[in-house]
């Protein structure tokens, strides 16, 4: 029985490779065998071309001990699986006319004419063990080796996850002697990825077990904590001694972890101080103000269509620059009521990514004498804008308010 076996998933289909569709097979099926301790250091990915399936299998048995592909396993001309994998690993196929029988008692059973080239789904590489497949037409089966394992599994998700579940992940662990692979995820605001990098040393982020990794997002990092152990419980108290070491360097930019998001941290931050922020978008709709409650917005908060009418609205001089307009405004905001922060984000809603547009969208904070500010080259017409900029207002103002009040950094 072999210890802690690394893992290579091949996802088959040119539609992945142009764009059409997502893959996200490959990153449930990831999740999966590291919540069972398997290692997974490589995803490939490659179109419907028997030469190329065969080339990515065999490159895969030699750095990996399970393969799983997914995807290629229906009855068309395209689908490739199984000749592929019967090719790499030195195999004829073989009809199985048991396998056969149950296909068509499928489609009968779904009140479906079958068709002739749905027999091709009943050859399988010689000895493969089939995987039955209760809920679709598409036969599963891993093929064992003195390579290593090959696993297929079709690609339609509702079909893999059900397989990967029943079938694969019990047949791992029967088969494989299987550690714990736990994760957790220290969320972090109001740093840059080479800072928190430099902050936290390569001391740390350059041990083996438990890993440490770093994610950049818009405004935000991600600091992974992955340890692997006999069981669950040393895993954790594993990981727990390298969250203390991490929050000794890093501590006052962490806002959370696992699924806490920055949204429900800010506005639990603006509850628990009883504070009230003024808000105004313009050719942004709801950037900020859908992500809080009108307990803790001001009354001045609006959105207006058009960065113009904020020009108009507080008398601004057009030719006067979108970001310098903003702080303006954000300055005006600020004084005049009782509010804890105020937030102007301008954003031209007609400009997309692709314009050559120096300030197309900008976002000022202010909760004190001082203002930041962020500007960006794409306007509202881009979704990097609904991404972007919420996200990096919500963690500048949540280090923003930190500095200010009680629980101080």
């Amino acid at each position: 029985m072999i210890d802690n076996p690394n893992a290579e998933i091949i996802a088959i289909g040119t539609e992945l490779l142009l764009g059409e569709i997502t893959d996200t097979n490959s990153v449930f099926m990831a999740r999966q065998l590291r919540d069972i301790g398997v290692n997974v250091y490589f995803m490939t990915t490659v179109g419907d071309n028997l030469q190329r399936i065969v080339d990515a299998i065999d490159l895969a048995l030699n750095r990996a001990q399970i393969i799983i592909t997914c995807g290629g396993l229906g009855p068309t001309v395209d689908d490739m699986t199984r000749q592929a994998v019967a090719t790499a690993t030195g195999r004829e196929l073989v009809f199985q006319q048991n396998l056969f029988e149950m296909i068509a008692e499928r489609f009968q059973g779904f009140g479906v004419q079958m068709t002739a080239n749905n027999r091709q789904q009943a050859f399988l590489p010689q000895d493969a063990k089939v995987i039955e497949n209760p809920v679709g037409t598409a036969p599963s089966f891993i093929v064992e080796t003195d390579r290593g394992v090959v696993i297929s599994l079709p690609g339609v998700p509702r079909e893999m996850k059900y397989l990967m579940n029943s079938a694969v992940l019990p047949y791992l662990s029967k088969t494989y002697d299987l550690g714990i692979i736990i994760a957790r995820t220290l969320k972090t605001a109001g740093i840059g990825e080479s800072s928190l990098d430099d902050k936290i040393g390569t001391g740390i982020l350059s041990q083996s077990n438990p890993t440490v990794g770093l994610a950049a997002h818009h405004g935000s990092v991600d600091v992974r904590i992955t340890a692997k152990a006999e069981t669950e419980s040393v895993a954790i108290t594993m990981i727990d001694e390298v969250q203390s070491a991490l929050e000794e360097r890093i501590g006052s930019y962490i806002f959370g972890v696992d699924g806490e998001t920055l949204e429900e941290v800010v506005l639990d931050f603006l509850q628990k101080h009883d504070l009230k922020i003024s808000v105004l978008e313009a050719g942004l709709p709801n950037a900020i103000i859908s992500k809080l409650d009108n307990q803790t917005l001001y009354a001045q908060s609006n959105i207006l269509p058009h960065p113009r009418d904020a020009y108009e609205r507080f008398e601004i001089d057009q030719s006067v620059a979108l970001k310098d307009c903003a702080i303006q405004i954000a300055e005006n905001l600020y004084k005049k009521g009782d509010t804890s922060a105020s937030i102007v984000i301008l954003s031209y809603p007609e400009v997309d990514e692709s314009a050559d547009v120096e300030q197309a969208s900008t976002i000022t904070i202010m909760t004190g004498d001082t203002p930041r500010s962020r500007v960006y080259g794409f306007g509202g017409k881009s979704n990097l804008a609904q991404d972007w900029i919420p996200r990096w207002g919500l963690s500048t103002l949540w280090r923003m308010l930190k500095e200010q009040y009680d629980d101080v950094v």
